[in-house]
């Protein structure tokens, strides 16, 4: 993995600022003129930095557009397909049971085999190949296919989320981390955003050629030109991150490269494996219910499908704005575990609002939107303070894993849980989820890394505990 191109807790690049850089046979040239061309294309200016940025925001577009699909046409899935709502909450599984595994190989290729640039550029193929399976199972009435396409879907765009984190950390580590974290899951939430008010429409537009399972295949193909343009993104930012290595000349000649072994991971502080849980028990929480929650709108509120679809899309608009915001707060304020915590407690009182009263939907899902994108820039970053940078890439693949693991599981379950027992009771079920994690804190006492400022946060030695 590529070394980062700030100095941690510096505001400059690695590297001389004379005007060329000798590394080997090669020498590059960089121009000292201050004019527009440098801001463009030096990768020591901060606009380079923030044109690299857009690209890795927009890598996550096409993954997340596509993820939801199911979840904006879940009625459509269930009466053209023929299944119910437990073989439904499958395509859901099945994008998460491969990331057990492969989420975590995927952070270790990232880190020891391909490197992140070649490593994404894969990973945005697997992204392509499987939408484009999951659309013909749809075309040619095959569930299975359809299944074995979210499967490839999954390797693809969990280990892109790995990739994208890395990226961001090479970058951005000591500089504006946590607004960076922020702006990556606020693009990727735009993604999400725009499938669940646009492809039910882009659905009824085709039903005019095409019907029933037929159409929902041609619906998907269209989906997945989303994910080319997510693969096109991961080309052009393999090219400025190499192009940024050799003008800074970030592995010289003879430099030592740490390497990762398996074994490193039984070293991982147990404030990770901390971290790791929180990440599983609330996102269960989340995910599940929002891939159910277009009918549950429905039929609770007798909204319509377009009205379902705006409602249960709210958590995605909110953190499109949200998450850069609260990524901005804890750059500047510190205190991650704290916004953890306070996310926490939120979301428990969004979903008692859904389970126990008729308090309008938009209420409860705006109210869940901004703790969702209060935990997710507070708590990803973290990583990065209790792991070495050249095993960042394998520790979010576990991460990920585990967090894909309790996906695959909750979301069959819950398929069953709204088949046998109503939503009621699927409610009262991701309330049992929330209630533990929030037990669970660091001690701020004696977790200073966590509570001061990132410019701060050096070599951190953590403590944690169940209080």
């Amino acid at each position: 993995m590529s070394s980062p191109l700030l100095n941690d807790g510096t505001d400059s690049f690695v590297g001389e600022s004379s005007s060329s850089t000798n590394f080997g046979e090669n020498e590059i040239t960089v121009e000292g003129s201050k004019g527009c061309g440098y801001l463009f294309c030096d990768p020591r200016s901060t606009l380079h930095r923030f044109i690299a940025l857009i690209f890795m925001c927009l890598l996550g577009f096409g993954s997340c557009f596509c993820y939801d699909n199911p979840g904006a046409l879940q009625d459509n899935f269930i009466n053209d397909m023929d299944i119910s709502t437990a073989q439904f909450a499958q395509l859901y599984a099945w994008y998460s049971w491969p990331n057990v595994v492969f989420c975590f190989i995927g952070g270790f290729l990232l880190d020891s085999v391909f490197g992140v640039r070649l490593g994404t550029v894969i990973f945005c193929v697997l992204l392509v190949l499987g939408q484009v399976v999951f659309a013909l199972g749809g075309i040619f009435n095959l569930f299975w296919v359809m299944l074995m396409g979210r499967f490839i879907f999954g390797i693809g765009g969990e280990s892109l989320a790995v990739a994208q984190n890395t990226y961001a950390v090479s970058w951005f580590k000591g500089k504006e981390l946590n607004m960076v974290f922020g702006l990556q899951l606020s693009f990727a939430r735009v993604g999400s955003t725009v499938n669940f008010n646009t492809i039910e429409h882009v659905y009824r537009w085709m039903e005019q050629f095409y019907k029933g399972h037929t159409c929902l295949g041609i619906v998907l193909l269209l989906a997945g030109l989303t994910c080319v343009g997510s693969l096109i993104c991961a080309i052009v930012l393999a090219v400025i991150d190499y192009r940024a290595e050799k003008i800074l000349n970030k592995r010289p000649e003879g430099q030592i490269v740490d390497t990762i072994r398996f074994s490193d991971i039984k070293e991982f502080p147990t404030s990770f494996w901390l971290m790791t849980g929180t990440c599983v028990a609330y996102y269960v929480a989340i995910f599940p219910f929002i891939a159910l929650g277009k009918v549950f709108f429905e039929r609770k509120y007798d909204f319509s499908a377009d009205n379902a679809n705006t409602v249960n899309g709210i958590v995605y608009i909110v953190s499109a704005f949200a998450s850069p915001f609260f990524g901005f707060v804890v750059d500047r304020c510190g205190r991650n575990i704290f916004w953890v915590f306070l996310s926490i407690l939120v979301t428990i009182g969004a979903h008692g609002l859904l389970a126990f009263t008729f308090v309008n939907p938009y209420v409860s899902m705006f109210i869940m939107g901004f703790s969702y994108s209060m935990l997710a820039s507070a708590l990803w970053p973290m990583v990065a303070l209790v792991v070495p940078e050249y095993q960042l890439g394998t520790a979010y693949g576990i991460m990920q894993a585990f967090q894909n693991l309790g996906l695959a599981v909750i979301s069959m379950t819950a398929g069953y849980i709204v088949d046998q027992g109503g939503y009621l009771i699927l409610e009262v079920f991701f309330l049992s989820w929330l209630c533990p994690i929030k037990r669970k804190a660091l001690d701020s006492r004696s977790s200073d890394i966590f509570e001061c400022k990132e410019k701060e946060q050096r070599k951190p030695k953590l403590v944690m505990m169940s209080i």
